[in-house]
């Protein structure tokens, strides 16, 4: 991979006729970054897409080609993306549902609005691949159909697929209504019973660690109930009997529902799986007296997802934010406070509750300058990249709170130059601060200079466009292949450079 083109070629500041030359050499690396300019004409979108195929996919999915650019004979990839887009063609879709190459006929079968010749034609493919993909995408009455399909893989993919009615739904989870299946991808290639070893030597096999079948195709039938649950189509009376399941991952499944009796939601909290009970805490759907019970759950990710479910109470977050760890995030419940709730929380003798608030980016200027002078440094960290704050608030963080604050008083998009400046030059030196002065629009060279000292933020510094040209030009032979494309992508490398770039790589 030549970098140094990749680079130049997703550099905004490119003169359109550099672009042309790179086309003229573009590998497909350098096209993948040529067909996401922004200045890219329909002139150059079909240049590019003449010279390597596998941009011409991309060119179309973004609608820079229409049908008149390309030949679905020699850019296959490109024609089925028009059609994916749903662009009317009904002779290319007649084309590539009998390509020899299963691959395009499988990815046909996810197009929608195809002519009801081409569905019957994908729906007999001889390739169940073919078959299942047309399940999982295709119109009501063709799903309804092939919930029925001899072929297990067939129907697993009809259990996911919204469409498929509600009825035969419920009969891919319970197995109630349908004849039995005949085939599975693992009867189809071993004979029964058949369980896959997890450490298969067989480099040819594509079967999954596990899948198994001893003529009732038991994995498959296991993957179909548990995309069934997961399908909100699925009708709640079907999906309920799964409540006791002994898979503990169709419980998970089961979860994340929204429409299920409360007295269900009341079994799955007592599950003795902790991942369906961390699901189940994050479920906007149960009620305040269960959200209460899971939040003495100490089982693993319990109380971070309930954390994070939007109806929890505002008192049981700030227990939850004394114990567990959340991050630097704003949670849905703290975005969706209201102004009462807000002023409250800001006033909290409770740390964990002034932390949280903190995370808004929206407060009233009161409640922010108060917070910028909280004593607790959490509560600091968390208001530090808040807009607004002046310079003077700031270095007031930096000079109480050190090194605890200094990444996020970088982060603060109104950090002046000279302070980031002064945040680089800190002792001692705080590395997260070093990539956010980096990727921030008010660094200066000197500020940037310091930032390429350190490993993690070279990279972003070298693509600042306030880093002096010559520095620039010299990242170009770095040895980090980071640096030298974010080097060459940047808009300030200066225009001689570039062009004599692209001549040297001929």
């Amino acid at each position: 991979m030549n970098h140094v083109l990749c680079g130049l070629a997703a550099n905004a500041a490119l003169p359109s006729e550099l672009v042309d030359r790179l086309i003229e050499v573009a590998d497909a690396d350098i096209a993948a970054d040529l067909a996401r300019r922004a200045d890219l004409s329909h002139a150059q979108a079909v240049a590019l897409a003449s010279r390597v195929e596998e941009s011409a996919a991309w060119l179309a999915y973004e609608g820079r080609l229409t049908t008149a650019d390309i030949d679905p004979a020699a850019q296959p990839h490109a024609a089925l993306a028009l059609l994916c887009e749903r662009v009317d063609s009904p002779q290319w879709a007649r084309l590539f549902a009998t390509d020899p190459v299963f691959e395009r006929r499988e990815k046909l079968a996810a197009c929608s609005g195809l002519p009801s010749d081409v569905v019957e034609t994908l729906a007999a493919d001889a390739d169940v691949r073919v078959v299942a993909e047309l399940a999982l995408w295709t119109t009501p009455g063709v799903a309804a159909r092939l919930a029925g399909h001899p072929h297990a893989e067939v129907r697993c993919a009809a259990a996911a697929n919204q469409a498929t009615p509600p009825p035969l739904l419920a009969a891919l989870l319970t197995s109630e209504g349908l004849p039995p299946a005949l085939r599975c991808l693992v009867c189809d290639r071993e004979e029964t019973p058949f369980v896959h070893d997890p450490q298969c030597p067989r480099n040819e096999c594509d079967l999954l660690p596990g899948d198994s079948c001893d003529g009732t195709h038991e994995s498959t039938v296991h993957d179909t109930q548990h995309r069934a649950l997961q399908n909100p189509a699925t009708p709640t009376d079907a999906v309920v009997r799964f409540v006791n399941h002994p898979s503990p991952l169709l419980r998970w499944a089961l979860a994340a529902r929204s429409d299920l009796p409360s007295e269900v939601y009341g079994q799955l909290a007592m599950d003795p799986h902790a991942g369906v009970r961390a699901d189940l805490a994050g479920n906007p759907a149960i009620g305040d007296a269960l959200i209460r019970a899971l939040a003495g759950d100490r089982g693993h990710d319990v109380q971070r997802s309930l954390a994070h479910n939007p109806r929890v109470p505002l008192d049981v977050l700030i227990r939850l934010a004394g114990t567990t760890k959340i991050g630097a995030t704003l949670l849905p419940r703290i975005a969706a406070a209201s102004p009462a709730e807000v002023a409250e929380l800001a006033q909290s003798p409770e740390s964990a509750a002034r932390m949280l608030v903190a995370q808004r980016r929206d407060l009233p200027t009161g409640i922010r300058d108060a917070l910028a002078t909280d004593p607790d440094a959490k509560v600091v960290k968390s208001i530090a990249s808040h807009p607004g704050l002046s310079e003077a608030q700031l270095r007031a963080m930096v000079d109480r709170h050190g090194v605890r604050v200094i990444a996020k008083v970088a982060a603060n998009p109104d950090a002046t130059p000279a302070l980031l400046e002064d945040l680089t030059r800190h002792e001692p030196p705080v590395r997260k601060a070093f990539r956010e002065v980096a990727r921030h629009r008010n660094a200066t060279g000197p500020a940037l200079h310091n930032c390429l000292a350190d490993k993690q933020a070279r990279p972003l510094a070298a693509g600042h466009p306030a880093l002096p040209p010559q520095v620039i030009a010299e990242l170009l032979t770095d040895p980090d292949w980071r640096v030298v494309e974010a080097a060459a992508a940047n808009p300030s490398l200066p225009l001689a450079v570039m062009s004599d770039l692209v001549p040297q790589q001929l």
